[in-house]
């Protein structure tokens, strides 16, 4: 199931799901990259259920989440929804994930829950890590789950 798309579409977020969509990656490929975005994670699985009355089988993909630096060194987040097909990956839905942008974020990093690939489970788990100000000494660290419904969950870590 796509993830709901705001309202307002942002430029960004279809600037990034272009340019990170699509044909096959070729090495001149990379030049295309905005340089604002500054870290990108893919992981997580997830799988639409097939129609019914139809031969087709049901999408399935990953999610990915974006981070895009903006002119005043803070971040915007964005989680993508990918679908695995067998032209390659293609980008189901984008949004922002507003609970983390409107901390207006320096991020220092995003990790998948694990680095073992994308899992068989349905939904997602990364941590953002991030400061509210530009020089403070600790990074804070800020979760960003799917469920197996698809419902978006974000949280600061109780770790």
């Amino acid at each position: 199931m796509p993830l709901p798309i705001p309202s307002l579409t942002l430029i960004s977020a279809a600037l990034v799901a272009v340019l990170l969509a699509g044909a096959p990656a070729r090495a001149e490929d990379i030049d295309a990259l905005p340089s604002s975005v500054t870290f990108v994670t893919s992981t997580g699985y997830w799988e639409d259920a097939a129609e019914v009355g139809t031969a087709q089988p049901p999408r399935k993909g990953y999610y990915k989440l974006v981070a895009v630096r903006q002119a005043d060194r803070t971040a915007k987040i964005f989680l993508q929804q990918i679908a695995s097909t067998d032209d390659g990956p293609i980008v189901v839905s984008s949004v922002e994930v507003e609970e983390l942008t409107q901390l207006k974020p320096f991020v220092t990093d995003i990790r998948p829950e694990s680095s073992s690939g994308v899992t068989n489970q349905p939904g997602m788990f990364a941590t953002v890590y991030l400061k509210t100000e530009s020089q403070a000494k600790e990074a804070e660290s800020w979760t960003v789950m799917i469920d197996d419904l698809g419902e978006m969950i974000v949280e600061k870590a109780t770790n």
